[in-house]
């Protein structure tokens, strides 16, 4: 294992940014006294740009609203009344085309507009992009890429104001990401050993999932 270089916070025993300036002594690596002009540069940006103070000011507002009290799905809702939007995109995995239904029929019953949209719409063949036949899931059947620029084209199309993504595989969530018009929040990272549960993979690492450590 390397020694930590660069950005490292993960490693950082202080936390001094969580307390006021001075408070507390930054190890070594802390970027906060090596990167005094950036950062202060940073801050004058939130200060300025109304646009960013909101979006800022209303997380901020919905963390304390909900803190340890509701769920990622009510935040989800807290957050886009704050914010004016009343108009919701889902982007969703076919494979959890069950929960968007759920997810959306929430939404609706808390009056927002929904537009959902599935991850195989286009129906592209994988072989068109240059995948063999063995790195297809199912080898010599017809399977439809992921087609996350798809997604989020259609959902800008239908003016959606904020998008939630519901379960895209990595790599269709960041092709997403970079694509949607609208500002994007997950309500679902894919992780279909775990139960779509990612984070009791790093719970385990020292147990039952050792192997992450051993590659």
């Amino acid at each position: 294992m390397k020694d930590h270089f660069g950005l490292s916070c993960p490693l950082c025993g202080v936390q001094a940014c969580r307390y006021k300036p001075d408070t507390k002594k930054p190890p070594l690596f802390c970027p906060m006294p090596k990167e005094t002009q950036k950062l202060s540069r940073i801050e004058r940006t939130y200060l300025e740009d109304e646009d960013l103070r909101k979006w800022a000011c209303e997380s901020a507002r919905t963390e304390s609203a909900g803190y340890c009290r509701r769920t990622r799905v009510e935040e989800v809702m807290d957050f886009a009344r704050r914010m004016g939007f009343t108009r919701l995109g889902i982007a969703h995995c076919v494979g959890l085309i069950e929960e968007a239904n759920i997810a959306r029929d929430i939404f609706l019953h808390n009056g927002f507009e929904v537009q959902a949209i599935c991850c195989k719409v286009g129906s592209i063949e994988k072989g068109k992009v240059g995948l063999k036949e063995e790195e297809k899931v199912h080898p010599d059947q017809f399977e439809s890429l992921c087609n996350p620029v798809a997604q989020a084209e259609l959902l800008a199309r239908a003016g959606t104001q904020l998008n939630v993504l519901i379960g895209l595989c990595v790599g269709h969530d960041s092709l997403f990401f970079q694509h949607s018009q609208a500002p994007v929040t997950v309500l679902v990272a894919k992780d279909r050993v775990l139960g779509h549960n990612p984070v009791a993979a790093l719970y385990t690492s020292r147990s039952y999932y050792k192997r992450l450590k051993n590659p």
